[in-house]
């Protein structure tokens, strides 16, 4: 194991250069014009999987290519077969203005390296590319089979990865899958994320007259849509933070004592909290804390609202039509279909007959739970403390990977969720980063993680 570690440590200016090149793709899946950007990049990770020793295929889809890359291996091999998923596709960067400089030129400051995907998720799936490297090149046996793959589309819901994941299921086949593209709280807190929060995707849309009309010739005739819409949107939740819909929490399991443990032990205060976020005052359900709102109860929010005259100046009319962009997330137990099947029906049901309602279903994924004292997880920890030198925190995380649940009804395995990203990383957001200790340390629980694994498997 000594050579590995030697390995990552001599080479850890070139694995920086390489994650530089890395993030120079502007490989935005969510903007059509960026398709060759994507393909280029695909074609990157393909050719740097080949040049560290691993078998890498560009395999196309019906959107944009998955890269599969796998360790050699001997026909029949008994070993534990891990697979590593991981995505190179980002995030767009706009608002531009807000970026110190540009999102695609990387820019080293101090510890951090600032780019679009620097964390999200390339600096993530680069740093497991570089652990298996220092088995290869140093001769270092593994004492697992590993296939990473890293898709194009997963900030745009991993729309064609299902379809491929059921087409070469029999070669994916395997124990556990291994995903780093969560966070963790602190530099000397490393997190394993044992449970993710599912989403459920729903537009509403209310319309009143046939146009826009004149509010001083027609207004107190008509219902106006947006007022209608807005007193419509404040009664799904109430002034204690809980969502006013019937049945919504039928099937929430609660929070466990260990588990609420764990949520105490985050490095941050409710106040720091409150402070990062730039907010007078926090909110949220009651009788919980902020971390335990922000990642294991459910919540409503309204993502976008939109109507009548956006221009500048005034414009006197009753709106035509009313708009609003809602998406839940939902926990554990909590199924998206009949979560989307309860919001749209209490929607209907407080629609006054003056205006009419249309409910837009759209994307959703299920919540993931993995028990936090299961083999799996308990190996990640491990991996996590010899990495970080650091005794781990075990996290939920308020997000939604909806993929990882596709990896364990179609291949059947349980995913690991070792994030390496910061609290103030930006992912999404003007000036992203990613933290070289972090990139060096996921570089070291890489390599300490296939141990941990196998020992559990064998």
């Amino acid at each position: 194991m000594q050579p590995v570690l030697n390995y990552l440590e001599k080479n850890k200016q070139r694995f920086l250069q390489d994650l530089c090149d890395y993030v120079k793709f502007p490989s935005i899946s969510a903007q059509p014009k960026h398709k060759k950007d994507l393909e280029k990049c695909a074609k990157w990770v393909a050719a740097h999987c080949k040049k560290i020793g691993l078998d890498a295929t560009l395999v196309p889809t019906a959107g944009n290519p998955v890269v599969v890359a796998k360790t050699p291996r001997t026909k029949g091999s008994k070993k534990p077969h891990f697979m590593v998923y991981g995505h190179y596709d980002v995030q767009p960067p706009e608002p531009l203005e807000l970026w110190k400089t540009p999102p695609f030129e990387p820019r080293i400051e101090g510890r951090s390296l600032f780019a679009r995907g620097a964390s999200d998720n390339k600096g993530q799936n680069l740093a497991h590319l570089c652990a298996v490297e220092a088995y290869l090149k140093t001769g270092t046996e593994l004492p697992c089979d590993l296939t990473f793959v890293i898709e194009g589309e997963e900030e745009v819901g991993s729309k064609h990865l299902g379809e491929f994941l059921k087409t070469h299921r029999a070669e994916l086949k395997c124990d556990n899958v291994v995903v780093s593209d969560t966070g963790m709280p602190g530099k000397k807190y490393p997190a394993l994320t044992y449970a993710l929060r599912g989403i459920v995707a729903v537009e509403v849309i209310v319309e009143g007259p046939t146009r826009d009309l004149h509010s001083g010739i027609f207004g107190g005739t008509v219902e106006n849509p947006a007022m209608a819409l807005c007193q419509l949107l404040a009664r799904l939740r109430d002034k204690n933070g809980k969502i006013a819909i019937p049945g919504f929490y039928d099937d929430v399991a609660p929070l466990s004592a260990y588990e609420r443990k764990q949520f105490k032990r985050i490095p941050m205060s409710e106040r720091e909290y409150q402070k990062f976020l730039g907010v007078p005052k926090l909110f949220g359900e009651k009788g919980y804390t902020a971390f335990e709102q922000r990642a294991a109860r459910p919540t409503i929010e309204i993502n976008g609202l939109t109507s009548g005259y956006q221009g500048d100046g005034s414009k006197t009319i009753v709106p035509a039509w009313a708009r609003a962009k809602l998406t839940f997330r939902i926990v554990p137990n909590q199924d998206p279909l009949k979560i989307r099947s309860a919001v749209i029906k209490h929607l209907k049901k407080l629609c006054p007959d003056t205006v009419r309602l249309t409910a837009k279903t759209g994307h959703g994924g299920e919540p993931y739970l993995v028990s936090p004292k299961s083999d799996v997880a308990q190996a990640g920890l491990r991996a996590l403390k010899r990495a970080f030198n650091a005794e781990p925190i075990l996290m939920r995380e308020g997000g939604s990977i909806p993929i990882v649940t596709s990896f364990k009804r179609i291949l059947g395995a349980d995913t690991l969720l070792l994030g390496l990203a910061l609290p103030d990383d930006n992912a999404h957001s003007p000036n992203e980063k990613f933290d070289m200790d972090c990139f060096e340390g996921g570089m070291k629980m890489g390599a300490y993680l296939w141990q941990e694994l196998a020992g559990g498997k064998r």
